[in-house]
């Protein structure tokens, strides 16, 4: 049987999912006597579900209304667990867009700060680049993903911006919803990804600030642009 905990973890990532991919439509009403008797659980799992995802802005209680679901432009988009239910298939390929382009003005700029501190950060970063360089030559699709995450949190906590160092935990998310895409980590464009990845790790390593953020420009407007020609509906490639 399910502890408690793993109860309302099943019922929250249920509920999150059904709101982010527009089955449960903005003004939807959630009953808690329904999702109790759906999901078998008491009252108390329930609430402790329904108060996380207010807190997240996806529902709000309303008097002589219920608990509601909220628009898009209510959600905290940028929090590790609504990234990870907008990495469904519904949302996924829009997610991934949305937040390249965020990350297009944040990445390069860290990148600029770690290569002027000169320090260990740099070398961090590129030790990261050249796990996925030698995991993409063999065809290691789960140690690229990990080395990959490995690169951006050390890109941006070595910034020494304590507000990119806490942007780090998004950006795993993101990356870790790729697990869940049946191509995993484009595996198709892994090997030129990974040599962007040391272009970046390397201009760190020379402590060129501006080299490096040209670097990340290019990494991450490449990143962009393969997933808007992957997108269902795409046209093109």
């Amino acid at each position: 049987m399910p502890t408690p905990r793993g109860l309302h973890a099943q019922v929250l990532d249920t509920l999150g999912e059904r709101i982010v991919s527009g089955d449960a439509p903005v003004g939807t009403v959630l009953r808690p006597e329904d999702i109790a008797t759906e999901f078998g659980v008491s009252r108390s799992v329930v609430r402790e579900a329904l108060r996380v995802l207010q807190s997240l802005g996806l529902v709000e209680p309303r008097q002589r209304v219920g608990t509601q679901v909220l628009p898009t432009t209510a959600w905290e988009l940028l929090s590790p667990a609504v990234i990870r239910w907008r990495g469904g298939p519904a949302t996924y390929f829009a997610q991934q867009r949305e937040l390249l382009e965020l990350r297009l003005g944040i990445e390069p700029v860290a990148a600029g700060l770690t290569a002027a501190r000169g320090d260990e950060a740099a070398a961090a970063v590129l030790d990261a680049a050249l796990e996925m360089v030698d995991a993409a030559a063999r065809g290691d699709g789960r140690a690229y993903l990990e080395a990959d995450v490995r690169f951006h949190r050390a890109l941006l906590v070595g910034s020494g911006n304590a507000v990119f160092a806490h942007f780090a935990g998004t950006v795993e998310a993101l990356l870790r919803t790729r697990t869940s895409e049946s191509r995993d980590t484009i595996t198709g464009w892994t090997d030129a990804a990974a040599a962007r990845h040391q272009a970046v790790g390397r201009a760190l390593a020379a402590g060129d600030p501006r080299a490096a953020s040209s670097a990340a420009t290019a990494l991450l407007s490449v990143t962009r642009d393969e997933f808007i020609a992957e997108a269902p509906g795409a046209t093109g490639r």
